[in-house]
């Protein structure tokens, strides 16, 4: 056992040296800080790859992982890391560049093409409506993935017309069979649309409006509505959710859309039938975006990594991964999303432009025109913050029933020796990234 640990101990000192070292190699290393399982990671040894061509240089790719955007900010607050390349979210993009810790992004990239120019009109105008105290969220941040917060609801037990309001979540109808995801700025905004419909009818307020709103009126206002919707709701969940939906134990799920195609194909596969909705009182739509931290060491690399990031080629390698959908917006996208199988066709011209006004294309993954009208950005809610969390603390309370944590348990179980079996068949098809469109269009 002596000799084990031994030989365990040196093969542990020759990696601290060796990452060390590349560590210290900083013109030479970029430093990735992404969301977990949300790039095609082959896409990053091609990276470097591709930087070599188009500058003569080398460059090893660090990437690290976090799942909760105020951890990762943390973290550059205090300027103890170097990241080069972030992708936080819009409210926290709002909140950095405030804060003064995000680079301008130059796109002068000499004979490289400038493949941000992909990105659709309509993330751009997005971007432009972050509150940057005076800065224009698109000369920091580059768009990367997009979506709604919406209903995902299994047809058999619940109604199109029930999965098409807020109000299905203090439906007794279905008592313990809710789930409602567990991030309090994406259950917020849209839960204050609802319970201001009649202002929004009457035109005394706008969506907008609405997602700058954390008076401790309205914060009250969503606390009782939650706290209705506590006795039906089975859950607060981070992840777990669309795998209750996909084995009907749950017929409600509040989440996002990238989730929700997740679970409608995984659902498919063993019969059972899932859809989803933005209700009709409105929704959030949520994205994130590429920046470059303060801090970061390595600026010209990660300027060229988010270009690369915009290259029609990866943003559809990217997507066909991890189910959620990129911002760029070319033909080459357009035709890679497009399938005639779909029965009704989708406005998506505010994002694609003309000739896209009857597009067959997944009303998940790119929401009808009139359905986006109805939807607002979130937004960073600053001093406010605080008393938000308060409220979401004080209406959770104990998370989940003892009944449906013993049915996580199993479900959780399952996931792992499903992700197991999944990984080795990854691991043995040499096809996987020439597998036939919509394939694979799933979050892994």
């Amino acid at each position: 056992m002596r000799s084990i640990f031994t030989k365990i101990f040196a093969l542990a000192a020759l990696l601290l040296v060796a990452l060390s070292g590349s560590a210290a190699d900083r013109a030479h290393t970029l430093k990735v800080y992404n969301w977990a399982d949300y790039i095609d990671e082959s896409v990053l040894a091609d990276f470097k790859e591709w930087y070599k061509e188009q500058t003569g240089e080398e460059v090893e790719v660090i990437y690290q992982l976090f799942d909760i955007n105020e951890i990762m900010l943390a973290k550059i607050e205090r300027g103890k890391e170097d990241f080069d390349v972030v992708c936080p979210s819009e409210y926290i993009i709002e909140r950095m560049l405030r804060n003064n810790l995000l680079l301008p992004i130059d796109r002068d990239f000499g004979s490289t093409p400038d493949y941000t120019k992909n990105i659709s009109p309509y993330i751009i105008d997005c971007f432009n409506r972050i509150d940057g105290s005076g800065k224009n969220a698109n000369d920091y941040a580059v768009g990367y993935m997009w979506g709604t917060t919406g209903l995902l609801y299994n047809t058999k037990y619940v109604s199109e017309e029930e999965a098409s309001t807020w109000a299905s979540l203090v439906n007794e109808k279905f008592a313990h069979k809710i789930f409602i995801k567990d991030a309090f700025r994406d259950v917020y905004g849209p839960l204050l649309l609802y319970l201001r419909r009649d202002d929004l009818a009457k035109g005394l307020t706008t969506p907008d409006k609405l997602m700058y709103d954390a008076s401790d009126e309205a914060i009250a206002e969503v606390e009782a509505f939650l706290k209705q919707a506590k006795q039906y709701v089975a859950g607060w969940e981070a992840d777990f959710g669309k795998e209750m939906m996909t084995k009907e134990k749950a017929y409600i799920n509040l989440t996002w859309s990238g989730d929700a195609v997740w679970a409608i194909e995984e659902a498919a596969d063993v019969g059972v039938s899932l859809d989803y909705r933005v209700p009709n009182e409105g929704s959030n739509v949520w994205f994130d975006g590429w920046v470059i931290p303060k801090y970061a060491k390595n600026i010209k690399a990660a300027r060229y990594f988010i270009n690369y990031m915009c290259r029609p080629d990866i943003a559809i390698r990217n997507m066909e991964e991890i189910g959620y959908v990129s911002v760029i917006a070319t033909p080459e996208v357009l035709e890679q999303m497009s399938d005639e199988s779909i029965g009704a066709s989708t406005d998506a011209s505010y994002f694609f432009g003309e000739g896209a006004e009857s597009a067959k294309l997944d009303p998940v993954q790119y929401p009808d025109r009139k359905v986006v009208e109805r939807c607002s950005m979130m937004h960073d809610s600053g001093a406010r913050t605080e008393q938000m969390l308060e409220m979401w603390a004080r209406v959770k309370g104990d998370n989940v029933s003892s009944w449906i944590l013993a049915v996580i348990g199993v479900t959780l179980v399952g996931m792992f020796v499903l992700g197991i079996r999944k990984r080795v068949l990854k691991a043995r098809s040499k096809r996987y990234h020439r597998l036939p469109k919509r394939a694979k269009r799933k979050n892994k």
